[in-house]
């Protein structure tokens, strides 16, 4: 498996914690050199081990933004 470099350019906030001590933060990321996307997944304390997670590009999230807002 060939290695995945990252480089968290902002942290945009911390959603929670889990059990492990591990934080579910929204990053902003640029993966494998590639432009920043908008990033949710569990990270450790060192942003060094992370969770499986989802990566949005703008428009995937401004989408989400518009359907989670109609949750009522």
């Amino acid at each position: 498996m060939a290695d995945i470099k990252f480089e968290i350019i902002e942290t945009l906030g911390v959603i929670g914690e889990g059990a492990k001590g591990w934080n579910k933060e929204v990053n902003l990321i640029s993966w494998n050199g590639r432009a920043p996307k908008i990033d949710i997944r569990d990270w450790d304390e060192n942003h060094e081990k992370m969770g499986k997670g989802i990566t949005l590009s703008k428009e995937e999230a401004a989408k989400l933004l518009e359907i989670l807002s109609e949750i009522k």
